[in-house]
């Protein structure tokens, strides 16, 4: 065993390096929140290469001190923290004091920084083994710069891991995008090979921040966005931001930014909440967007468990996951398909229409399907047949559209003019057995009537089965099940939960439960699996949502062999009952597997499809 040996500066720093420094992206982070943090309102970052070759960031911010240049790129040197207690409400992005060290090991670094009371700015670079700090004289305006050339020259085996210059540049477009959309007071500009990326302003009007999430994220992801702004006072959290409606899905988790007090990060309990929040809307393998900023206490949050600073330790975990998932599961229950149609609302929106007839629209589709029989499929999800068998004839179409034709011919004259359109409009007719073709205010509404009815169904079997409450049933013979300590004791502590979902468990050693009753609706399922499901997820996350999940599943099945299906010829009043029932479920926007009810193409969609007006 060699002697033990302190080593060299550099090499220290070096090995730090490879905690802070991953790539050049890593590198625009840790000068980006160093900008931030000293108050600057404009940052202009210029790259080269990918940032392999150069990164020059320059701030407005306050400026350091000239006695200060060389302690800043000393490692473990810092302005932002003086004592352990700081550690325990960090309100600055950064407080390690290693970043500028770490770099200025594995690239030339010089920093440039004047202060508003200085005369003069200073420049300070570092040399040798030892790292020794080199100050000089320099012309440069209130701010700091900071140019890194040449990243990892010293460590051809960290340089060798670098991606191409369209990759590298890529993650770094991702940072200073994340950057600006935590910081709307802060103006950026990214250039790279002399291109300006972005030239993005201070944004202070809710206008102003709209249009830079729209140049950020893209336009689509605004325009199909809800404006969050929520608080929970008792407990002092905030929750505001964008989330993107369900139809607005991505196929990966692409467009989900997440900020705790101005930091982005990646966190379990937070993702876990959002996808319990979107769970019922989703559909399967997809993923939602949103941008949402978190606020809470420092003193709730721990900042410091990871050298990057992406993750966080929330001191009440299970308060912050309850908060977001309740939060944003109301909201997508709230989503009427009003809202939607106001929002597209064109010039027209004050139209006012009349119903093709005088009938009883407030009846509800299912008091008028009381003498409809339903057919189903095996596997309980749309019978949709596609067959050219399956299709109306050309005499059948005929014959409704001239049938309807009579019927709205002879109660125009009967309608109230100053009705005003719901809306989803009034129906005009059915197409192929399978959609509900409706006129609002704004246009045409498309309504696939199995997905609607489906959604409706199940959302009243779920208020049902809340109402009755969870009936249990004893299994006769007792189930054991084989735990760790660590999950028997939860069980215990959470008896009256699991009593509440339907499920009694009593503890018969250590490491042992024996599960007793079960819910009636989950008597085949596997529940030793959905125990140890629960426990873990409990132990994670601080609860678990999984019960629910696979009742509503039960009843999600239920409500797909109960609602209406292709082919079933609907009347007009039946179809117009069927939109005012939508208008008035939860989610109805959806169907249970997360496709799409209905869509609206406005009167200038439609024009643009005949060249109306060009």
């Amino acid at each position: 065993m060699p002697k033990i040996q302190l080593l060299t500066p550099r090499l220290a720093n070096q090995i730090a390096a490879g905690e802070v420094v991953e790539r050049p992206a890593s590198v625009v982070k840790e000068l980006l929140e160093n900008s931030i943090d000293a108050g600057a309102s404009k940052v202009d970052v210029e790259v080269e290469q990918g940032g392999i070759k150069l990164i020059r960031l320059r701030d407005n911010g306050c400026g350091i001190d000239t006695d200060d240049l060389p302690l800043a790129l000393s490692r473990h040197a810092t302005s932002k923290i003086h004592a352990l207690e700081d550690l325990e409400a960090v309100a600055s992005l950064g407080f390690r004091g290693e970043a500028l060290a770490s770099i200025s090991s594995v690239s030339r670094l010089t920093l440039t920084s004047r202060q508003p009371d200085q005369e003069a700015a200073w420049q300070v670079q570092t040399e040798g083994r030892e790292m020794t700090a080199q100050v000089t004289p320099a012309a440069h305006p209130v701010g700091t710069t900071v140019e890194v050339a040449d990243l990892f020259f010293n460590t051809p085996a960290r340089r060798r891991f670098l991606k191409t210059e369209q990759t590298e540049f890529r993650h770094l477009e991702e940072v200073v995008k994340r950057l600006a959309l935590s910081r709307f007071d802060v103006a950026f500009q990214l250039r790279h090979n002399g291109k300006v990326i972005y030239q993005l302003r201070q944004a202070d009007a809710e206008l102003e921040k709209e249009r830079r999430v729209a140049q950020l994220c893209g336009s689509a992801f605004i325009q199909n966005a809800l404006k969050v702004d929520l608080a929970a006072e008792a407990s002092g959290l905030r929750l505001y931001g964008w989330m993107g409606l369900p139809t607005f899905n991505r196929s990966q988790a692409d467009l989900q930014y997440f900020f705790v007090n101005g930091r982005v990060i990646r966190d379990k309990v937070v993702n876990h909440a959002v996808r319990q929040a979107y769970a019922d809307v989703l559909f399967h393998g997809r993923f939602p967007a949103y941008v949402l900023f978190l606020e809470l206490d420092p003193k709730l949050v721990d900042v410091n468990v990871h050298p990057t600073k992406h993750e966080v330790r929330f001191r009440e975990g299970r308060l912050v996951h309850d908060f977001l998932f309740r939060s944003l599961h109301r909201l997508i229950a709230d989503m009427r398909p009003g809202d939607e149609a106001r929002d597209l609302a064109d010039a027209s929106a004050g139209a006012i229409l009349q119903p093709p007839g005088q009938m009883p629209v407030e009846q509800s589709f299912e008091q008028r399907q009381m003498g409809l029989t339903n057919s189903t499929s095996g596997n309980g999800h749309t019978a949709y047949d596609f067959t050219p068998e399956s299709r109306p004839s050309v005499g059948a179409v005929r014959e409704q559209i001239q049938a309807y034709g009579a019927l709205h011919a002879g109660l125009a004259s009967e309608t109230t003019p100053e009705e005003t359109c719901p809306p989803l409009g009034y129906a005009l007719a059915q197409l192929h057995g399978i959609y509900i073709l409706a006129q609002n205010a704004q246009g045409l509404v498309v309504v696939d009537m199995h997905a609607a009815h489906e959604r409706i169904v199940y959302e009243r079997m779920k208020r049902a089965f809340e109402d009755e409450g969870v009936r249990s049933q004893p299994l006769l013979v007792p189930l054991s099940l084989a735990v760790s300590r660590a999950e028997a004791d939860l069980a215990e502590e959470q008896s009256s939960m699991f009593t509440q979902l339907g499920f009694e468990l009593a503890r018969m050693g250590e490491e042992t439960l024996v599960i007793r009753q079960v819910p009636v609706t989950l008597a085949k399922a596997d529940h030793a699996q959905l125990i140890r499901d629960v426990l873990s997820d409990m132990l994670v996350y601080g609860e678990s949502q999984r019960i629910q999940q696979h009742i509503n599943e039960l009843l999600a099945t239920m409500a797909c062999h109960g609602a209406v299906r292709a082919n079933r010829q609907l009347t007009i009043a039946e179809m117009n009952g069927l939109l005012r029932d939508m208008e008035q479920t939860e989610r109805s926007g959806q169907c249970n597997h997360g496709r799409p009810t209905w869509t609206q193409m406005s009167v200038s969609d439609l024009d643009k499809l005949f060249l109306r007006g060009q």
